[in-house]
């Protein structure tokens, strides 16, 4: 049963993500750390404490991270996401505020507390990794399990030509934790997974697969969204929680369709959090990663030395392949069911 740490920007995909290890049988969820990314670290807390507080999930620490990136003022995407970073959603207002402990704080002790147990999935920019693992070196031995988010190799960039967002919004952190495992190769460290843009641009979901959320919630009335629709539309959906993820993914739905994607949304953070929950549902290849910091035209880019031409070990492992229709199956029966059971 995967014990996990999870840490992210939310973000639209970062909240189904979130639903996804909250509704999943066979996960812990140990505590849910907020870092700034696609909106200001502050309203990431302010998101996952209202998801938490529309679950009933009251019992499960929210802790807040970094504000800005290791070095560099912090860039947002509110035009992704939404101006609160949760599209047109309007989550409870939290009755509660975060925990005494700093995201960075969190990453320490929990894996002191389960060391070799922890599976750390961390779906925005890597900033509180970073800093965790600067003031506790330990951190990548005591992980099970890592999973990122981020990353282009063989794919155009979705923030410059070249760049994924997670990677351009911090490069230097996800530098800082890729050369951690590198000085850990041959002491038997499991290696993190990268879950690159390659990859989590070719897991879709469409109105379709919102039609069968809601079905499998048993919600009602079936709405379906088309790309007919104006913007702004609201679900009125019959259960709580499919009413305020259609709201949210809607707005997803727009942006693609406005950078001519198409009426779909990109479920990168989701599909991150299944391979954190099991790796198996990848195609994994390793390889020495890393990830460009000076260059003028090129700053955020990852880059794979499959060849091994640096002399180099291998401190990742790339996702590479996968079944979008077996991880949306999933997904849906997951949520669905659990958004059925809170009603």
């Amino acid at each position: 049963m995967p014990k996990v740490l999870f840490d992210c920007d939310t973000g639209i995909d970062d909240s189904l993500a979130l639903l996804y290890l909250l509704a999943h049988p066979e996960v812990t969820l140990l505590a849910v750390l907020s870092t700034a990314g696609n909106v200001p670290a502050q309203q990431v807390s302010q998101n996952n404490l209202g998801w938490l507080e529309l679950v009933g999930r009251d019992d499960l620490e929210v802790c807040l991270g970094a504000d800005a990136p290791l070095a560099t003022p912090l860039m947002t995407t509110e035009d992704t996401h939404g101006p609160l970073g949760v599209g047109y959603a309007e989550l409870p207002t939290p009755r509660r505020a975060e925990s005494h402990r700093t995201a960075a704080q969190a990453w320490s002790e929990i894996t002191r507390a389960h060391p070799g147990e922890v599976v750390g999935l961390v779906t925005g920019p890597a900033t509180n990794l970073a800093l965790a693992i600067r003031g506790d070196p330990g951190i990548p031995a005591r992980l099970r399990r890592l999973v990122l988010m981020g990353g282009a190799f063989h794919h155009a960039g979705n923030t410059t030509p070249t760049s994924e967002w997670n990677v351009a919004v911090d490069p230097e952190a996800w530098h800082e934790v890729l050369h951690a495992y590198e000085e850990l190769a041959g002491t038997g460290v499991a290696l993190p997974i990268l879950c690159p843009l390659d990859l989590t641009e070719t897991v879709e979901m469409t109105p379709d697969h919102l039609l069968r959320l809601a079905d499998a919630a048993g919600s009602t009335p079936a709405e379906a969204l088309s790309a007919d629709d104006p913007d702004g539309g609201r679900s009125v959906a019959s259960n709580p929680l499919v009413r305020a993820f259609t709201d949210a993914v809607r707005f997803y739905f727009e942006f693609h369709r406005e950078h001519d994607s198409g009426y779909i949304a990109h479920m990168h953070d989701p599909f991150a959090a299944a391979v954190a929950v099991d790796p198996t549902v990848a195609t994994l290849l390793d390889a020495p990663v890393d990830v460009e910091l000076t260059g003028s035209l090129t700053r955020g880019t990852t880059v794979a030395d499959h060849r091994h031409m640096w002399g180099r070990p291998d401190n990742a492992r790339i996702a590479v392949a996968t079944d979008p229709a077996a991880f949306f199956d999933r997904m849906i029966d997951t949520v669905g069911g659990y958004a059925r059971d809170l009603a």
